[in-house]
């Protein structure tokens, strides 16, 4: 299991765990996490956004095109910490992974 760290809106945190395979975004939802994913992970509504630190960003895959143009219209986006939590595949590197949920947009 992957352990997960979350601040919410309020900056109440919680730790939740996800299985390794599982896209960060349904590890959020199965934990109870308030998130919306309105789209169901297929990276076209930015409503799974969050922000990590410098040091989990700099771990992660770089963002697809398609990612990066969905977050840029974003008025929170902030370009070294921001990603769609439905294109983070979790795996055991991710193990500690802190992250804040993004503002509703």
């Amino acid at each position: 299991m992957v352990k997960i760290e979350i601040q919410d809106h309020d900056g109440k945190v919680q730790s939740i765990e996800g299985e390794p395979g599982a896209s960060l975004m349904e590890a959020l939802r199965d934990g109870g996490v308030e998130i919306s994913s309105i789209c169901g992970g297929t990276c076209s509504c930015g409503t799974c956004h969050v922000f990590l630190s410098e040091t989990w960003f700099e771990r992660l895959s770089r963002r697809s095109d398609d990612e990066l143009d969905l977050l840029e219209t974003l008025p929170s986006f902030k370009p070294q910490a921001s990603r769609l939590s439905c294109q983070i595949q979790l795996n055991d590197d991710l193990n500690g992974l802190r992250l804040e949920i993004a503002p509703d947009e």
